[in-house]
């Protein structure tokens, strides 16, 4: 639930916080790690845990948690091992991603009901019982006064969900296979969930929706705290859906301090990229369509580009060769900054896998989220309220449109701005879609010939990147403080940005 204090993102705030404090002040790093499970669930092995009924699952989920925080792979299940195997491999100011990025772990999966219909405790064993007359596998009877459906029989139609007018038959399905879009969950031979990687896009929207915390991801944290200690200047590309993600307190203006009080050096909006992504997917647009291809595919969510790659091959083709808002922000820095490194702080899970490519790994060294930055915040102590008002900082290196990008339809909208300033009687019609699951249905009509000469722009996760995996508001809430900030701009056409001329710098490869 974004927005709320619930166990489990309670549980991933303390494992964030704890790693970040663990990895500020040093000392044994494998001996700490063991204690950690034992801070974080307090208590006799013989009480009930806070979370769930067992303290000891408790620790033992907290322990593989605590693994993926640092980077490590989960431990083999039936093996003796101990949470800081492998530690030393970690403990390093530089650590690619390492798939999977997505992790299951499998003793907290509570092997959820997958596509059941049931009969709840609201049924009133009502005379009519239309539940009864309309199924028609004739699956539902009386027992005991009140319906009762025969799961042998049951075909799921949910004819009977819609007859009942007191709404008391529900469908149960698994939370995390609901949420993914793409139907990449599915269950192992105990039941408990399985991801298949083959057809993934690491958008982490499985993540946010399940509701024990079996579902975590892996995080370099821990070494972008010891790239800052090494004494390299660490520059954070911040991404335009963090407005209002660390609380009430920390407007825009305070950003800047706020980061510097965690060491990193400087703060720079990836919105600079984005102006320079739209100028790029401008161009492409007027040159490839509809001469070259059909139709054109935005190629700033990496989820959503890696998502046609696999699902839809023969329309690779048609993503535009524009590099993403974080790549060409961090190249930019990159070359401002000589010997620097860049950590890219966003809403985003699938962008730590764009940064693991050998293409992107020299641009991005480090990728977090404001979830996996929050924990930093709190290790330091860092107070948002408290920063004075001459630490103060305006962010005005980006202009109105490239600050939408977060929100659904703001990429393709400010292509949309870009090109008309180039040629005002050109007429470009977007289609866009938010969730993978409705990204696909877009896909599949663009492949019908029912888009053809339109800009499609898809993002995986719904709402856009303001409902990323990383997030920590409610996506409303998010949408409205992004376009009041973006309302704040100097300029709104990415044709205005003062940071054009560095484009053909940075289209090169940065070493």
């Amino acid at each position: 639930m974004r927005g709320m204090e619930t166990g489990k993102t309670r549980i991933r705030h303390e494992v964030f916080t704890e790693i970040a404090r663990m990895a500020y002040e040093g000392g044994d790093y494998a001996q700490r790690l063991e204690e950690l499970p034992y801070k974080i669930c307090p208590g006799d092995p013989d009480e009930i845990g806070p979370f769930r009924n067992n303290l000891l699952i408790e620790r033992a989920v907290v322990g593989e948690r605590l693994r993926l925080a640092m980077g490590l792979p989960m431990r083999k299940l039936g093996v003796h091992n101990n949470i800081s195997d492998s530690v030393e491999e970690t403990v390093i100011a530089e650590k690619y991603y390492e798939p999977p990025l997505i992790n299951v772990i499998k003793f907290a999966c509570n092997r959820c009901p997958d596509n059941i219909i049931k009969v709840t405790n609201g049924c009133q064993g009502c005379i009519e019982h239309p539940c009864i007359e309309i199924c028609p596998k004739k699956a539902i009877s009386k027992v005991d006064g009140h319906a009762h459906i025969d799961p042998d029989k049951c075909v799921r139609c949910g004819r009977c969900m819609d007859a009942c007018s007191f709404s008391a038959i529900i469908r149960q399905e698994r939370p995390c296979k609901k949420a993914c879009g793409i139907a990449a969950i599915g269950k192992d031979e105990l039941g408990r969930a399985a991801i298949d990687y083959k057809k993934c896009t690491s958008c982490g929207q499985c993540l946010v929706n399940c509701p024990f915390g079996a579902i975590s991801d892996k995080s370099q944290i821990f070494q972008t705290i010891m790239a800052i200690k090494s004494g390299v200047p660490v520059y954070v590309v911040l991404a335009p859906a963090f407005v209002g993600q660390f609380g009430p307190d920390a407007t825009p203006e305070k950003m800047t301090a706020s980061f510097k009080r965690l060491g990193f050096t400087d703060v720079y909006e990836a919105a600079i990229g984005a102006d320079l992504c739209v100028i790029e997917e401008a161009a492409d647009f007027l040159e490839e369509v509809p001469s070259k291809h059909r139709f054109m595919v935005t190629s700033c969510c990496p989820s959503w580009s890696d998502m046609v790659k696999k699902m839809f091959p023969d329309m690779a083709e048609n993503i535009s060769v524009a590099m993403t808002p974080m790549v060409l922000t961090a190249r930019f820095v990159k070359k401002t900054h000589p010997g620097c490194k860049v950590v890219f702080v966003g809403p985003c899970d699938a962008k730590k896998l764009e940064a693991s490519r050998r293409t992107v790994r020299s641009d991005v060294d480090f990728v977090l989220t404001f979830e996996e930055v929050l924990g930093m915040f709190a290790a330091k102590g860092v107070d948002k309220e408290c920063i004075p008002a001459e630490e103060a900082q305006t962010l005005s290196q980006a202009g109105s449109d490239a600050r939408k990008f977060a929100v659904s339809g703001g990429v393709a909208q400010a292509v949309v701005n870009a090109i008309k300033s180039i040629d005002p009687t050109r007429e470009v019609k977007i289609a866009k879609a938010t969730g993978l699951h409705e990204c696909r249905k877009l896909l599949m009509m663009a492949r019908d010939g029912k888009y053809d000469g339109y800009l499609l722009e898809g993002m995986a996760c719904p709402g856009g990147c303001v409902a990323g995996a990383g997030t920590l508001q409610p996506i409303d809430k998010s949408t409205r403080a992004v376009a009041k900030f973006a309302d704040c701009a100097e300029y709104s056409c990415a044709y205005d940005t003062q940071y054009k001329d560095f484009l053909p710098l940075i289209e090169e490869k940065t070493v």
